[in-house]
């Protein structure tokens, strides 16, 4: 004796659709929830010794000096800053690259 098939459940298509696009919307809402959270920041903070960072904010000074001067139409305002280290002092290089490339 062959053996019987169960029977089909029978369901529009109009069900079908509607349980997939609640899926698709649950999915793409889960998605941006956990996109959303999982930012990075954009430009992480790195630490400056403070040395560095009197440095830095003295060419910043310099800097504001310079663009005042310049802003009240003085000649030629150039700004010349020298790196003038004792030995066992730190360079200051790179902290200096990233801070006047960022003030772009």
């Amino acid at each position: 004796m062959p053996a019987r098939m169960p029977a089909r459940i029978r369901t529009s298509r109009r069900t079908w659709v509607v349980a997939w696009t609640v899926l698709c919307a649950g999915g793409l809402a889960a998605t941006a929830g956990l996109n959303a959270s999982t930012t990075p920041d954009p430009h992480p903070e790195k630490s400056v010794s403070a040395d560095c960072a009197q440095q830095i904010a003295d060419i910043d000074a310099r800097l504001a000096k310079a663009e005042r001067e310049a802003a009240r139409g003085e000649e030629n305002p150039l700004l010349a800053i020298s790196d003038i280290r004792t030995a066992g002092e730190a360079s200051c290089d790179e902290e200096l690259r990233d801070h006047l490339q960022d003030a772009r």
